[in-house]
């Protein structure tokens, strides 16, 4: 019988399985994350239970929040085990687990709870995985979105607000007024400067409704960048059966991830912080280039494979990574488009990298889907292909791949694979995108002029050629012919 998760059983489980080997009991909260997803665990969390097992830091733990229904349904199941989660390392060689104790509470989802327990002296970071799709940006002029329904409430009803923004408004509006020093803002999403765009929407949501607020965070409040990686495929039953059979645990929310992991972080943190460096993660000056190698060469990567694999009806990432085809596409779109446009990093060997992203999609073990790759492409697209593009076009670079991969997502969008498969609805636009992906096969331009996601880029008229021709050549000959026209270069 596998033993349920709690702290009382951990001195049950195997012997083969790692557990918090420090007092979780006289831990203290430093930290409250919003967005207590899979990468969340994985990732930083992870880092806090290694700094933790050194006997250091204990006054850093992690107090969980989160503002959406789901964030209530993972706060019950967390609760059930007493804060812990094990988390599986898919190493080709052999699975690894161990059990996480860094958090220590998670707020009630209610905003005045999360607002209460923001405001509260001993958090000094307040951090966030709330997806690259949740921060309210414009896509038309990649500014902040002031005319979204949510923030038009937030800076309406300042004290009752419904976003993770407008909670750290009133949070800190609280600290001011009480004399307490404001927390750091940390974002841990992959976005494109990422700490700078949460400063844009705090501070803009802000001067909606208090101007001098406004201000004061501008003058006063943290925002450092921040690096993350790590693959973390989603929690089914197929990843709490691999946890119950191989180790023996009943985890009703498990994390299984590859053995790889990278944080990199600007140091800027006036309330202080966790000695991180000390587990691993890299605290630089400016994170800018370590995050754009990232975002272009893995997240493009991931958007690169992702739809031409679905339209060959793969399902897993590892199986599509078996296929020549794909491989070569990956490694020829990444080393003539992607890597390009990169500005070189001291010590770091792109070709390398490029090497080590393939060989970390190609593990077998991780069970990544071709699915999860797909997802919101109308968010991903904007963050990791086209800021691309828009770079290989301002230095007159080679964009047949680029406009290629665009031509492969305009047609996965029609929800249909190559052998007449239905995909399912894998984004909050899909009939829309469906609806522009059907008119496209008469006139290419009118995917394009989806504006939200394309803007100014929808009026070059090299990308417009491009895409009009290598979608053309899509429909006409398929994937395989697609890809071998590009690969023949």
């Amino acid at each position: 019988m596998a033993i349920n998760l709690s702290q009382s059983t951990l001195a049950d489980l195997p012997d083969a399985v790692g557990r918090p080997g420090y007092d979780r009991a006289a831990m203290t909260p430093g930290i409250l994350h919003v967005g207590v997803g899979n990468f969340h665990r994985a990732h930083m969390a992870w880092y806090l239970d290694q700094l933790f097992e050194r006997g250091e830091a204990h006054d850093w733990a992690v107090v969980g929040a989160g503002v959406r229904p789901g964030d209530a349904a993972m706060r019950d199941r967390l609760a059930a085990q007493d804060w812990l989660t094990t988390v599986v390392e898919l190493d080709p060689s052999g699975l690894h687990a161990r059990v996480i104790g860094s958090m220590v509470d998670f707020v009630a989802v209610d905003p005045h709870r999360v607002i209460e327990a923001m405001a509260a002296p001993a958090i000094r970071i307040v951090s966030l995985t709330i997806t690259e799709g949740g921060y309210y940006v414009d896509a038309k002029t990649d500014g902040f979105n002031a005319a979204h329904p949510d923030m038009a409430h937030d800076a309406a009803h300042p004290d009752s607000p419904r976003t993770v923004f407008g909670m750290i408004l009133a949070a800190l509006r609280r600290r001011r007024e009480a004399g307490t020093a404001p927390f750091t803002v940390l974002s841990c999403d992959n976005l494109p400067e990422n700490g700078h765009v949460c400063a844009r929407t705090v501070t803009e949501l802000a001067q909606l409704s208090d101007p001098a607020l406004a201000e004061w965070i501008r003058q006063t409040i943290a925002f450092p960048n921040s690096m993350v990686d790590c693959i973390t495929p989603a929690t089914s039953d197929r990843e709490r059966a691999l946890v119950r059979d191989s180790f023996g645990i009943a985890d009703a929310a498990p994390v299984v991830c590859e053995p790889f992991r990278q944080w990199v972080l600007e140091d800027n943190f006036p309330q202080g912080r966790p000695p991180l460096e000390h587990v691993g993660a890299e605290f630089v000056a400016d994170v800018g280039r370590h995050e754009l190698m990232k975002l272009r060469i893995l997240n493009g990567g991931h958007a690169a494979i992702a739809y031409p694999s679905a339209l060959l009806g793969h399902h897993f990432v590892h199986d599509a990574m078996a296929d020549p085809q794909i491989e070569a596409w990956l490694r020829a779109l990444e080393s003539r488009e992607i890597i390009p446009t990169l500005a070189a990093i001291p010590g770091v060997d792109y070709d390398a990298y490029l090497d080590l992203i393939i060989s970390r999609f190609a593990n077998p073990r991780i069970g990544d889907t071709i699915p999860r790759l797909c997802f919101d492409g109308a968010n991903r697209q904007p963050k990791f292909i086209l800021p691309t593009l828009q770079d290989a076009l301002r230095h007159d670079r080679g964009i047949d791949g680029l406009a290629q991969e665009v031509a492969f997502w305009c047609r996965y969008c029609e929800r249909v694979d190559e052998a007449g498969n239905e995909i399912a609805p894998n984004d909050d636009d899909s009939d829309a995108l469906r609806d522009l992906a059907m008119a496209a096969r008469s006139d290419p331009a009118a995917f394009l002029g989806n504006r939200a996601v394309f803007g100014p880029l929808a009026d070059n008229p090299r990308f417009q050629e491009a895409f009009a021709r290598k979608l053309t050549l899509l429909r006409e000959q398929g994937v395989r012919k697609a890809i071998d026209i590009f690969l023949a270069g």
